[in-house]
């Protein structure tokens, strides 16, 4: 027996188990009972607290006005994604494009759109009937053919759509374009050699490989967005759920719980857009760190030398010596015998 537990004299080379011991932390231990104590004193403490109203927080979080303003918080949300990412989609091809007027182009709507606060451009769209009194429609400088007064055309609800999705397909513009640029460009060079179109390498190649960059961000996009049609009074429209909540306790002079129902609607609907996201992610991510370190070191096994008779044996990373690396080369020209 060798003194790292090898039986040279059986012929086992196989070393003894490692027996591998657990590392102790007990201050990590600490800190999560610590924390755990503060978040339920934290909840026995609120759950006593007579500023919360409880009792009013259970009247009102069903209640028909605050559920209506739940799905109208919803249509915003959803109908401004879609024209965001539509545009986004443009705007990202147009930075991308070689021409250098639509690319400036491109680039001074984001510089517009990512440099001023959303709130800002709210309150211009609300005032857009101010600058625009009438919509026309007709040959310019002529005499127009039909003209239809701006507070007619658009409602309060369709400007707090156009005014959140411009502003947010301007990140949505560099969200895609960020994705696009992650795709090698020899992808796009080997679908072009194939005699692929660009629509069909877009849509076949490279926007599938760019959706494992693109779904995290856009999901965080996607709440944030919920979130954000709160800022919508700025129109000013008020049927969103914030707002109709902050109605509802402009009546009641209690305004806490009302705050605590608008939050729950929201956790309640970004829990399931989180939900929605993780498993996106989970299915465009399929064969990305899947595989094995074993399958990706190398090829294992033997294979033979030519003109030889000893085998070369590949064992993953590193190729092992044959059992007979230290003797004298082999000659093949005395039928693979030594001298």
């Amino acid at each position: 027996m060798s003194p790292n537990g090898v039986d040279t004299a059986g012929g086992d080379t196989r070393p003894e188990a490692i027996k591998a011991i657990r590392l102790r932390h007990p201050w990590r231990n600490v800190f999560a009972v610590v924390l755990i104590g503060v978040f339920v004193l934290f909840i026995v403490d609120a759950s006593q607290r007579p500023a919360f109203d409880w009792e009013a927080v259970g009247k009102y979080v069903f209640d028909v006005r605050v559920t209506q303003a739940a799905l109208v918080t919803l249509e915003l949300t959803v109908l401004s994604m879609v024209i965001a990412i539509i545009l986004g989609i443009l705007l990202a091809v147009m930075r991308l494009s070689p021409n250098p007027v639509v690319k400036s182009v491109a680039w001074f709507y984001l510089w517009i759109f990512r440099g001023t606060p959303v709130y800002v451009q709210l309150v211009f769209w609300g005032l857009i009937a101010i600058i625009y009194q009438t919509i026309d429609i007709g040959i310019p400088f002529t005499d127009p053919w039909v003209s239809i007064p701006t507070t007619a055309a658009i409602s309060t609800f369709w400007l707090a759509v156009i005014g959140l999705a411009l502003n947010e397909a301007a990140y949505m513009a560099e969200i895609v374009r960020a994705g696009l640029l992650s795709v090698d460009k020899g992808q796009d060079e080997a679908a072009t050699a194939l005699g692929m179109s660009w629509s069909q390498t877009m849509l076949r190649i490279v926007i599938p490989q760019s959706m494992r960059v693109i779904i995290p961000p856009t999901g965080n996009e996607v709440i944030s967005m919920l979130k954000t049609t709160s800022l919508v009074t700025a129109v000013p429209f008020s049927f969103d759920l914030y707002n109709r909540t902050r109605d509802i306790s402009a009546e009641t002079f209690n305004p806490i719980p009302l705050l605590i129902v608008a939050s729950i609607w929201y956790l309640f609907f970004t829990s399931i857009l989180m939900v929605g996201q993780y498993f996106l992610e989970k299915r465009f991510a399929r064969g990305i760190g899947d595989r094995r370190p074993d399958k990706a070191a190398g090829p294992t096994g033997t294979i033979p030398v030519i003109g030889g008779n000893q085998p070369t044996v590949l064992g993953g990373p590193a190729s092992v010596e044959p059992s007979g690396a230290g003797d004298p080369p082999i000659n093949p020209g005395h039928g693979g015998q030594g001298r």
